[in-house]
């Protein structure tokens, strides 16, 4: 019935908003955001996948804590396109950003549920906020590079960090504080890089 229907839905928007609460860059974005619904995401493919990349990785050797599931972010501004993201998965290609990687071998997507644009939100903006499960796998820490030509994946890595994320997160402005929280995801099998790395998946959408 209706009521069962809203409780779920309010328990499930209680679920994501403790996620985006425990992972704010900012203390001060407490009680500052308002989520106002929250749509489950679940795609078996997606959920098959995942698993299937933390099997393949656990055979290959990696720790728990590097198999480990942890939650990571995306912003957009149409539901149209958080739909999209939610339908066909998190693709190379979509990202603008290339100071940890190629956009066009990787995906990137945010640590920090409260940094998820270049620019600060104003009062009264609205958008999308999907929360992904992210499983990290080997982490390499990168410089971030600012010329043309964007580093590759690295052979043996999942995933691209910034390496000047923990000393400046307090002094830097928003948009470097965006850039330094990204993680750079990416899947590489058989010498070329996957269309959608396997390691993230669409969870819930508010």
């Amino acid at each position: 019935g209706f009521q069962a229907e809203s409780e779920e839905s309010s328990s499930l928007l209680q679920r994501a908003v403790a996620v985006l609460q425990s992972s704010y860059l900012h203390s001060t974005s407490q009680g500052v955001f308002r989520y106002s619904q929250a749509i489950l995401v679940e795609k078996d493919v997606f959920l098959s996948e995942l698993k299937a990349f933390a099997q393949a990785k656990e055979a290959a050797g990696y720790s728990q804590e590097e198999l480990e599931e942890t939650f990571a972010f995306l912003l957009f501004d149409s539901e149209e396109e958080a739909k999209e993201v939610c339908q066909t998965g998190l693709r190379v290609n979509s990202s603008s950003i290339a100071t940890l990687g190629d956009p066009a071998k990787g995906v990137y997507i945010s640590k920090y549920s409260d940094c998820l644009h270049p620019r600060p939100w104003y009062h009264g903006k609205s958008g999308y906020i999907l929360i992904c499960k992210l499983i990290k796998g080997k982490v390499k820490v990168v410089s971030e590079n600012h010329t043309t030509s964007s580093p590759c994946p690295s052979p043996g890595y999942d995933c691209h960090v910034s390496r000047s994320r923990n000393h400046t997160a307090c002094k830097s402005s928003h948009c470097q504080a965006f850039l330094q929280s990204q993680y750079y995801v990416y899947e590489v099998a058989g010498g070329s890089a996957a269309e959608r790395p396997r390691q993230i998946c669409p969870y819930i959408v508010l």
